[in-house]
């Protein structure tokens, strides 16, 4: 009975925190003067309304950021979905919005759990977890600005998790097809299934995908052809590739040499596309994540599919600070998977949460005269690749200790 009450008065104490957390956000939102700034989420609603007219891709929303006026920069079928958002009141739509990413924020706590525990995760020990994760996964900085910006971040994250964990073999492809068509970057699921051999999810993600410019091109051709043209290698229309808040290996590396690290370059005459700094990046993670993969258990989905969304994030051209949303499901690996006791591991998982929640990144951006300045002291530039090295090291310590393991398998003590 003692027992039934403690875990009645927990799930009680989540409950409240949770909905603390859920009414500060919206007083801010609807009660300062910058809480309804969430600037990406009208770059999706504005924009949106001019899918069709030719003008989709000249489009620019300046009103709340008059030092770079925000383009529409996903695929035209984000354009589709958003379409109809744009005949309802703004005020509606962003706190809809806010809502509906604090519901799929638990959602992506509660598919990590079932990764990690089986049925273990319906324990209600477990539910209650889930509800303080998704309290504190709000304060988080990629979460935290994903809410600032009203972004789609952890909508493609929930896709994915349930890509990863449904049991209907024509879900999977289905989401990360769709997802992918909203933005480009959650096609790097497809990695994850040919790394656990689910080759028909592979195939019928590219399939979905495919159809998803097809559907497009029927209703608006130009605009399409423009998207999939010369737009969708320009690294500079999605933002300043500089900016602290950019945490691929890109942005770090631009930041440290002072230039853009991707830009291209002239050999014998010959152009080539990505500079060699970048190239040599992404090449080196490349190689990381691969071992990093290769030393984790054959059950491990889970860990899986975050060396292969974290690779992700690394090796695109921009991966903003919000993006990191995948942090969450790392961070509860380290405390609940099954590595939780290997040494190392307690540390790791100390050391993202604070970071996560202090989010140096943001932090950074005060010290940055314009969101356009490259150049800057080497202690900012390095601080400024906290996710970065962060990514590296724990691809490092996977590989480390997963040899580790291996040693003590082939040569037991005693």
């Amino acid at each position: 009975m003692r027992k039934q009450r403690d875990v009645t008065r927990h799930l009680r104490w989540a409950r409240s925190a949770l909905a603390l957390s859920v009414l500060i956000r919206l007083v801010w939102m609807l009660a300062t003067p910058d809480g309804m700034n969430v600037v990406d989420l009208r770059v999706y609603v504005f924009g949106s309304a001019n899918l069709g007219s030719g003008s989709l891709y000249d489009f620019t929303y300046s009103d709340k950021t008059p030092d770079f006026p925000l383009p529409f920069t996903y695929p035209p079928f984000a354009a589709v979905l958003f379409y109809p958002m744009h005949f309802l009141p703004f005020t509606l739509v962003a706190v809809g919005w806010l809502l509906l990413i604090v519901a799929a924020l638990y959602g992506v706590v509660r598919l990590t759990q079932r990764m990690l525990l089986g049925g273990g995760a319906d324990e209600q020990s477990a539910k209650t977890g889930a509800v303080w994760w998704t309290a504190i996964g709000m304060w988080m900085e990629p979460v935290r600005v994903t809410i600032d910006y009203g972004q789609v971040n952890v909508f493609l994250v929930l896709a994915v998790m349930v890509a990863a964990t449904t049991s209907r073999k024509w879900l999977p492809g289905l989401l990360i097809g769709l997802a992918a068509g909203v933005k480009l970057t959650p096609a790097v699921t497809g990695l994850y299934f040919l790394a656990r051999k689910r080759w028909a999810s592979a195939v019928w993600s590219a399939v979905v995908f495919g159809g998803t410019v097809i559907v497009c091109l029927l209703i608006s051709p130009g605009e399409t052809r423009t998207y999939f043209g010369p737009l969708i290698g320009d690294a500079h229309r999605i933002g300043p590739v500089g900016s602290v808040e950019n945490q691929s290996v890109r942005g770090a590396l631009t930041r440290l040499l002072g230039y853009d690290a991707g830009e291209a370059w002239t050999l014998h005459g010959h152009r080539i596309p990505w500079g060699p700094w970048w190239l040599a990046g992404v090449v080196v993670v490349t190689v990381l994540a691969y071992f990093a993969w290769r030393a984790l258990g054959p059950d491990d989905d889970l860990g899986t599919l975050l060396v292969v969304q974290l690779f992700g994030l690394m090796v695109s051209p921009i991966s903003w600070a919000h993006h990191f949303v995948w942090l969450l499901p790392l961070i509860l690996w380290l405390r609940h998977g099954p590595w939780r006791d290997r040494p190392g591991a307690r540390q790791l998982y100390w050391a993202w949460l604070v970071v996560s929640l202090v989010g140096v990144p943001w932090v950074l951006l005060s010290f940055q005269p314009t969101i356009w300045t490259i150049s800057r002291p080497g202690v900012l530039s390095w601080l400024g690749a906290v996710y970065v090295l962060g990514t590296l090291f724990t691809f490092g310590w996977l590989i480390r200790t997963g040899r580790r393991s291996a040693v003590r398998e082939l040569h037991p003590v005693g």
